[in-house]
């Protein structure tokens, strides 16, 4: 009985230790590999853009005789503008570099009494302003803090007015430069908006105003401050 007991034992060992044997001799399960999610690419700058803007405009206006250097007035000017913009932006890594060139209409204007002709007026009008400008700027992904300079224009017109009504007037374009510091942010691939503050400086020319009582000549000299923000359309290479 011992015996037959003994040979079951052994039997059943061997059964169990061939199909041990027989499961790691199996070939191993194939991994399975899923696709990895897709990193949406980051922001660029680079491309192009065109869009419109709007703010407010501050001008110094100082006059002197152009004849003897007498003070005339200086007349603190304030007023709206709008306009446009068309530029285009070149990221490389993370800063950007660019063109603009930028048209607002102004309605700004000021007056003051003439200091060198008793009972008088002076007064002057911004009427636009330009500037071709280049830009660069350090990017966050979707953020561009960016400054900018170059070339300026602005459109002037100027009177004096007494009592009696108009004693002369003159109007000009001149140029100067500008100086800029802004902040741009990008809503989708191709809506950003922005906001800045530039300021242009136009030297001093001489004026010659005329009316019906003659001819004035003055020395007029010119800087203005300008605060606006706006919208620009992004097109071309997005990412």
């Amino acid at each position: 009985m011992m015996k037959k007991m003994l040979l079951a034992g052994t039997a059943l060992a061997t059964l169990v230790s061939g199909s041990a044997m027989a499961a790691d001799l199996r070939p191993a399960r194939a991994p399975i590999y899923t696709k990895a999610p897709m990193m949406a690419p980051a922001f660029s700058w680079t491309g192009c853009y065109v869009g419109g803007n709007a703010g407010g405009l501050w001008s110094n206006e100082t006059w002197s005789l152009a004849t003897t250097g007498a003070a005339q007035s200086t007349q603190n000017i304030s007023g709206g503008l709008a306009g446009g913009q068309i530029g285009c932006n070149y990221q490389v890594s993370t800063w950007v570099f660019g063109i603009q060139g930028d048209y607002d209409w102004a309605n700004a204007s000021g007056s003051a009494a003439d200091a060198a002709f008793a009972g008088a007026m002076d007064q002057s009008n911004v009427k636009s302003l330009a500037s071709v400008t280049g830009r660069a700027g350090y990017a966050w992904d979707r953020f561009l803090g960016y400054v900018k300079g170059g070339g300026a224009w602005v459109n002037d017109n100027y009177s004096v007015t007494s009592a009696a009504g108009l004693v002369a007037s003159g109007s000009e374009t001149r140029n100067g430069w500008t100086l800029g510091v802004g902040g741009e942010y990008a809503f989708t691939d191709w809506l950003t908006g922005f906001a800045e503050y530039d300021y242009y400086n136009f030297g001093t020319t001489t004026d010659t105003l005329t009316g019906p009582l003659g001819t004035a000549t003055s020395n007029i000299k010119q800087n203005v401050s300008v605060a606006k923000g706006g919208v620009n359309f992004k097109f071309g290479a997005w990412h």
